[in-house]
C-alpha cells in the first residue's frame, strides 16, 4: 500500500510505455531516470518496463482473483506516490499496451500525480500526452502541467558526443526534466498529506 507517512521518502514509478521492436523508450526512460536520481536523491524510483511484464491478453473482471504476478504488479503501482509515463506517439495517440496496463489498475492511481516524458516526430509525442491526460482524469489522478518532449528524436542524441565520451542530450531537456520533477514532488507531497488526513473515495 502507498505510504501516507509525510516524512517517508517519496516513491515514484517510471513507466516505460512502449513495447514496439526497435523502440527508443528504454533510452529515453534511462535518460530521465538518471536525471531524476541526480535531482532527487532521496526519492525511490521504480522503473516499470512493459516489456518485462506478462499482462493478461483479456481484461479481467474487477472481481476476479488476481494471479500472484498480477498482484505483485498492482502492489508496485499502488506503492508509488507519483508516476512518470514515458510514451511515444503512434498515429496521433499512445501505445495500446500502455492503455491496457493503465486499465488493469484503478484505485491504485487515485489522488496521485502523473507526469509525462514523450517523444516522436515533429509533434514530440504531445498528442499522445494530451490523450493520456483525459485517461488519467477519469482515473481520478492529477496530471502535472509541465513535461519533457523530444521532437524528431533519434538514439544518437543520447549517445557519446565523439569528443570526450560524455553523453549529450537535446537542448533544454535537462531543465525541462527538473521542472517536471519539482512539480511532481510538490503534488506528491501535497496529495500524500491529503490522503492521510482525509482518505480519498
Amino acid at each position: 500500500m502507498t505510504s501516507t507517512n509525510p516524512t517517508a521518502p517519496l516513491r515514484v514509478a517510471i513507466v516505460i510505455g512502449s513495447t514496439r521492436d526497435g523502440r527508443l523508450a528504454p533510452t529515453v526512460g534511462t535518460w530521465f531516470a538518471d536525471h531524476a536520481r541526480t535531482h532527487a536523491p532521496g526519492t525511490h524510483f521504480d522503473v516499470i518496463d512493459l516489456t518485462d511484464l506478462s499482462l493478461p491478453d483479456n481484461h479481467p473482471d474487477w472481481g476476479h482473483t488476481p494471479t500472484s504476478e498480477q498482484a505483485e504488479l498492482a502492489a508496485r503501482v499502488d506503492a508509488a506516490d507519483a508516476y512518470v509515463i514515458v510514451t511515444p506517439e503512434y498515429n496521433h495517440s499512445f501505445p495500446a499496451h500502455l492503455k491496457h496496463f493503465i486499465d488493469l489498475h484503478r484505485a491504485e492511481w487515485q489522488a496521485k500525480p502523473v507526469g509525462f516524458v514523450s517523444y516522436g516526430g515533429v509533434g514530440g509525442g504531445l498528442r499522445a500526452v494530451e490523450q493520456l491526460r483525459l485517461v488519467f482524469a477519469e482515473l481520478h489522478a492529477v496530471t502535472v502541467r509541465d513535461g519533457v518532449s523530444f521532437h524528431r528524436v533519434t538514439a544518437d542524441q543520447f549517445g557519446a558526443d565523439g569528443t570526450d565520451g560524455t553523453a549529450h542530450e537535446p537542448q533544454g531537456a535537462g531543465e525541462a526534466a527538473k521542472v517536471l520533477l519539482d512539480q511532481l514532488d510538490w503534488w506528491a507531497h501535497a496529495l500524500r498529506t491529503a490522503r492521510a488526513e482525509r482518505p480519498y473515495s
